[in-house]
């Protein structure tokens, strides 16, 4: 029996290969698209090679992903950058890209589509990640009405880039400071947002669905960081950052390699990145979404208690 093909854009990523591992379970063929397919090799190995196909494809090039997503059943976007570069920009990437996946993968014949955004997607937003994340859900829309779009909050996992961040601050310095302390979070399970991507590939009807995925439980920037110090182990000040020295030091830290932190992400921290209440959420997915104390733990101490040792 012929497995049916998913194409999943950005499938090598923190979200996306969790993704890939669920839908292999569920019976496809993942043809996972990137720009650099020669480093799917992990990839690869699951459920064996043949279920996994590496290839090339980018946001920017209609071409390739007329081309990935040729045969595919059901198709998955989670491209997306958070800081620009001179070859890769919010309009370009976010809004644009957005949409011309979108298009082409309507173009070719895909039944179900998933395109990932962010909350805080807003025309209003004081940041151009904001305003470029809206305007790729609104380009989604016309070329997939009944696409599903999944808001997620800040997303943790073994492989984040979020509490990993802080907890190698930690594990190097004894003063961590903290931009906008009072600004609420609500992390996300990984595996939650990958499992809400995948069921609602499965989900029955043409409704299109807009879904906010957050965590159990409301944290402010302070928090956060308190809870990983504390994991981490060790005595440490947590010094809030006065809102205009925070501008000035994202305004060094996007100068210098990493970007750390850049004025549009500082506009982005100044704003509550919870669920709104007005759209769905992970549970009506059948999703009970996972607490931190749960899963962060296990990575925290592993990887960074070691490492102090």
């Amino acid at each position: 029996m012929t497995r049916p093909i998913a194409t999943v854009l950005g499938g090598n990523g923190f979200i996306g290969r969790q993704v890939v591992e669920r839908l292999v379970a569920r019976g496809y063929t993942v043809r996972v698209a990137s720009r650099e397919p020669k480093k799917l090799g992990k990839l690869r190995r699951l459920g064996g090679g043949d279920k996994v196909v590496p290839a090339y494809a980018s946001v920017t090039d209609a071409t390739t992903l007329r081309s990935v997503f040729q045969g595919a059943k059901v198709g998955v976007n989670l491209v997306s950058i958070l800081t620009e570069s001179r070859d890769a920009t919010f309009h370009a990437i976010n809004a644009q890209g957005a949409g011309r996946a979108a298009r082409s993968a309507r173009n070719e014949g895909v039944e179900r589509y998933v395109h990932v955004s962010a909350i805080g997607a807003d025309h209003n937003s004081p940041s151009e990640y904001g305003r470029t994340k809206a305007e790729g859900e609104g380009h989604v829309r016309a070329a997939f009405p009944d696409a599903a779009i999944i808001r997620p909050s800040v997303v943790f996992g073994p492989e984040d880039r979020f509490l990993n961040m802080f907890a190698m601050m930690a594990r190097f310095s004894p003063v961590m400071p903290v931009f906008c302390e009072n600004t609420r979070f609500q992390p996300v399970y990984v595996g939650d947002v990958a499992e809400a991507i995948v069921r609602s590939l499965e989900r029955e009807g043409n409704a299109p669905h807009l879904i906010e995925a957050g965590g159990p439980k409301v944290m402010t920037m302070l928090e956060i960081m308190r809870y990983v110090a504390q994991e981490v182990g060790g005595k440490h000040l947590l010094l809030p950052v006065p809102l205009p020295l925070a501008k000035l030091e994202a305004r060094l830290f996007e100068c210098l390699p990493g970007k750390l932190l850049t004025r549009d992400q500082l506009a982005m921290l100044q704003l509550d990145n919870v669920v709104s209440g007005k759209t769905e959420t992970l549970e009506n997915l059948k999703i009970e979404p996972t607490p931190l104390y749960r899963i962060a733990p296990l990575y925290l101490k592993k990887k960074w208690r070691f490492f102090r040792a």
